[in-house]
């Protein structure tokens, strides 16, 4: 939901040392086991599924779908919103308890595995059941807060950008929450200069409008 696109050239180099495009990958598939949904790659040469099931499913899920309310699904994700976040957690920039010492020993390497394998994944199927008002006024907000112009027309996510569509209503609201309060950790400062106008009803009705889109 950033508000525009203005910053993107400046704000990758340095993130560009840790992510890139997929198509840009270029190394071949390595022969990986399959976990969750699909084979993990293997692209880098380094066997991350040790994290995966030791601390990655343990809160976000099998292959990425969470069940946990305040804790996102990661299925389905641009890969490199995924390696980006985490860079920010290794960095510092953004913080969490158990993010913040789950990222901390993670190379680029491994960082951009575990985004690709995510990224890999089928998201589940959302099981929030939207509010009718919700599913009326969500639109129309997605538009004038220009949700749809940086997540996608559909809010699946792309390139840095991550997907909102299905995403576990209670970590929306947060999210939203913390922007508008300037707490959370912003890489180009968009979302939370977006956020700055909406009310506390726009943050309810978006969140439970976009818990229920479908992930697909």
């Amino acid at each position: 939901m950033h508000a525009s696109l203005r910053a993107r050239s400046s704000a990758w180099v340095l993130p560009a040392l840790v992510v890139s495009a997929a198509g840009a990958l270029a190394a071949p598939r390595g022969s990986g086991e399959t976990e969750g949904r699909a084979a993990l790659p293997l692209r880098y040469g380094r066997d991350v599924r040790p994290i995966l099931s030791d601390r990655c499913f343990v809160c976000h899920g099998p292959g990425g779908n969470s069940t946990i309310p305040t804790n996102p699904s990661l299925a389905g994700h641009p890969a490199q919103a995924i390696a980006m976040q985490l860079y920010q957690f290794r960095e510092g920039n953004r913080k969490d308890p158990q993010m913040t010492p789950m990222a901390a020993n993670l190379s680029n390497k491994e960082m951009n595995e575990l985004a690709e394998y995510f990224s890999k994944q089928q998201a589940a199927p959302s099981t929030h059941k939207t509010a009718p008002e919700n599913a009326l006024a969500g639109p129309k907000l997605a538009q004038q807060f220009n949700c749809v112009q940086c997540h996608g027309p559909r809010l699946l996510g792309q390139q840095h950008i991550p997907r909102l569509a299905g995403q576990q209503h209670e970590y929306l609201l947060v999210q939203l929450r913390t922007f508008k309060a300037q707490t959370r950790a912003d890489l180009d400062g968009n979302m939370t200069s977006a956020a700055q106008a909406l009310t506390d009803k726009d943050v309810e009705s978006l969140a439970d409008y976009l818990a229920g889109l479908s992930a697909q």
